[in-house]
């Protein structure tokens, strides 16, 4: 009993104790906001329950996970990777669920049953993998077969899932990638031919990859006639989110207001909206000022960890929440398509926030084993 006294005083003593603490609050936000939802007839209770419960088994899974040394976990990569490919190509199989163009999520025990967005879980073991890939590379990195080998390696989740129609979720696997690839000490060289050819790569994904729907919601962006001619059909979320935005001008409208703005995907893809209708500008600065500084935890973690493996971890979990930060307050306020990407830790949804805490605790176990120590489940 002493034995795991003093381990589970000596890991609380490592361990970051600002970044769950954030992390929590920003949880704690978001199961109220989605009860203020269920009181003003947005959503059902059964959607608050689900997500209080994806909390709760988020935050345990984060606490639990931060006890594993993170190289232990990386090292069991053969046994999560192949398992979480497997459960992203069920999309396909009878157990998929088709939402509008996606084929992203799957159903466990019918109608009432639960629901799983797969690539939320495949970010995790993606960030994992690709950390120990270039990691285990270290001065190889630049000889182009290995490099190659690891863009192979980034590029085969993205692939997947744009096959899957979820155009939104294979940018957040190709920014990971590019952003843990340039930390991981890629050549300036291999940068400039890579940023060579943006150019054509974007005239090729705009003429044979996109839709029409695709295009129109980044030509909408910018062509004020065309936001007119779209305002009821693919503009209307983006201009109703707008609306709703600044409809709580400094302070909010309040939670009880009788006057509020309907906002399609209010409780997911648009929660910032509702955060500026109800909380007006001084709640949403309080939201993206705690956002902020949970990526700069991050970062702080990514500078601390005693090895390229830790840093990488790191950085490929604040290039996953700093992107979906960017690209969904970018979606509301109209600077961005509508690419269907959650705001982390606030915007609805069981399978986003579980995993999303999962990779808190990966972090957690970075900061927590940055020296060599005696453990629970083995000796370093």
């Amino acid at each position: 009993m002493k034995d795991i006294l003093d381990f589970l005083t000596g890991h609380f003593k490592r361990v970051d104790k600002i970044l769950p603490v954030i992390c929590f609050v920003l949880t704690a936000f978001d199961i109220f906001l989605v009860y203020t939802m269920y009181k003003t007839d947005y959503i059902p209770m059964g959607m608050v329950k689900t997500q209080f419960v994806a909390a709760l088994i988020g935050i345990g899974m984060s606490v639990v996970i931060s006890f594993f040394n993170y190289k232990f976990i990386a090292k069991l990569w053969y046994i999560y990777a192949p398992v979480t490919v497997i459960i992203q190509l069920l999309v396909w199989s009878p157990i998929g669920v088709q939402r509008g163009d996606d084929v992203a999520w799957i159903q466990i025990g019918g109608e009432n049953g639960i629901t799983i967005q797969p690539s939320e879980i495949m970010k995790f073991a993606f960030i994992i993998t690709l950390a120990l890939h270039i990691s285990k590379l270290g001065d190889k990195l630049n000889s182009l077969p290995h490099l190659l080998l690891v863009c192979a390696h980034g590029l085969f989740p993205t692939a997947l899932i744009i096959a899957q129609g979820d155009a939104g979720s294979a940018l957040v696997f190709l920014f990971i990638f590019i952003v843990m690839l340039f930390m991981g000490g890629v050549s300036w060289k291999y940068i400039v031919v890579a940023a060579a050819a943006v150019p054509p790569v974007i005239y090729v994904a705009w003429k044979y990859v996109m839709n029409n729907d695709h295009r129109i919601r980044i030509k909408v962006l910018f062509d004020e006639a065309l936001q007119q001619e779209e305002r009821l059909d693919i503009y209307y979320q983006q201009n109703q989110g707008k609306v709703g935005l600044g409809a709580g001008q400094l302070t909010g409208i309040g939670f009880n207001a009788d006057n509020y703005i309907d906002i399609p995907e209010i409780y997911n893809d648009f929660v910032f909206s509702y955060i500026g209708m109800t909380m007006g500008f001084i709640g949403c600065m309080a939201v993206v000022i705690a956002l902020a500084v949970l990526c700069l935890k991050l970062l702080s973690n990514a500078s601390g960890a005693q090895d390229q493996l830790g840093r990488l971890i790191c950085v490929g979990v604040f290039a996953l929440v700093l992107f979906h930060c960017i690209i969904n307050i970018g979606m509301v306020l109209s600077v961005v398509p509508v690419i269907g990407i959650p705001l982390p830790f606030i915007s609805t949804g069981g399978t986003a926030m579980i995993m999303m805490h999962a990779c808190i605790g990966l972090v957690l176990s970075v900061s927590a084993h940055k020296e060599k120590a005696k453990h629970m489940f083995y000796e370093e």
